[in-house]
């Protein structure tokens, strides 16, 4: 009689369990391990967090508008000196060095808050005339200490594009760290997608001309895929994701053009893409979405690894660079 394995144990009727169900248990069993796995590494973990750097309550600004980007700029430049004052009084010289940097006068930022991390909205390029804007919707672990990652992609990105388009650096939510409970769950996702629907709203109101993508990296593309329904945008572009928590492209409810890639050498492919409902919460983002299934456009990212996306040269950036302008991606044979 031919064995099988212990877990493998047939129904009543004598027959083996159906290779998909088999699937699916290993998934849910895979989930949970990396449930308790995160738990055990967050003490380990904390030393990596952005520190609880005081900072001062951000500025009182006018609605968005392009004729009073000036002034923005401005006031946003202001509270970013005071807040790197107390990050210096406090006695981080690393954040007070980030933030010495982020004041020169040839930043732009649209919002920025100092508190619990930071939250910013930086622009590359002429706003007030773009013709298509890239908004950039960052994954775990971006924050002020670490922003220049963020930052230097946007950089290669405006640079792509090339004239007559902006880019929007959006650290706009509190991202949850790689190794922690809260990157497998969409609790942060939600109060990222209200806040994107906020931004993407003004954005809208204050350049209704413009063509307005959003680019979705990582744990950024739960943001997105939650904040869809609500932005009008022309394209969410998902990159490195582990997910959105939706079974389809379609069920995003979105008129906007939905497209997804993945590097050659991503890690991200290894998570499991699942979803195991427990009493009170959620955990895993399901299906694929560069899977048949999901029913994305696809396009080539590369043989990349996850923060390879952005790198100045690269395919995926490239092809970026094409959805925002409103061109087909290249094909080749990561898409």
């Amino acid at each position: 009689m031919a064995s099988r394995r212990p877990h493998e144990q047939q129904d009543p009727r004598g027959r083996a369990p159906h290779p998909a169900r088999r699937r699916s248990g290993r998934l849910r069993r895979t989930l949970i391990a990396a449930v308790v796995a995160a738990s055990v590494a967050v003490p380990l973990s904390g030393a990596a967090r952005p520190e609880a750097v005081p900072a001062p309550a951000p500025a009182a600004l006018a609605p968005l508008s392009l004729a009073g980007l000036d002034a923005r700029y401005a006031a946003n430049r202001t509270g970013i000196l005071a807040a790197g004052k107390m990050a210096e009084d406090y006695g981080n010289r690393r954040r007070a060095r980030a933030l010495d940097a982020m004041a020169d006068a040839d930043r732009h930022f649209l919002s920025f808050d100092g508190r619990d991390g930071g939250r910013t909205a930086e622009v590359f390029g002429d706003l007030a005339h773009a013709e298509r804007i890239a908004v950039l919707v960052p994954g775990s672990d971006t924050n002020l200490d670490v922003y220049a990652r963020l930052r230097n992609g946007a950089r290669a990105l405006a640079d792509e594009l090339g004239p007559h388009a902006a880019v929007v650096a959006w650290m706009g939510y509190a991202t949850p760290a790689t190794i922690s409970p809260e990157v497998l769950t969409p609790g942060r996702a939600s109060d990222g997608a209200r806040q994107l629907v906020s931004f993407v709203g003004q954005l809208t109101h204050a350049a209704p001309a413009a063509r307005i993508s959003l680019l979705c990296h990582s744990y950024g593309s739960v943001v997105c895929a939650q904040a869809a329904s609500g932005v009008a945008v022309s394209d969410i572009v998902l990159y490195g994701s582990p997910g959105t928590g939706f079974d389809t492209a379609a069920a995003l409810h979105t008129g906007a053009t939905v497209w997804a890639g993945r590097g050659g050498d991503d890690w991200i492919a290894d998570v499991p893409h699942a979803t195991l409902q427990l009493p009170f919460v959620t955990i895993g983002f399901g299906t694929d979405p560069v899977s048949r299934s999901f029913g994305a456009h696809l396009f080539d990212a590369g043989s990349g690894g996850h923060s390879d996306y952005l790198r100045p040269g690269s395919v995926p950036l490239r092809n970026l660079a094409r959805i925002v302008n409103g061109q087909q991606p290249q094909e080749g044979r990561h898409a």
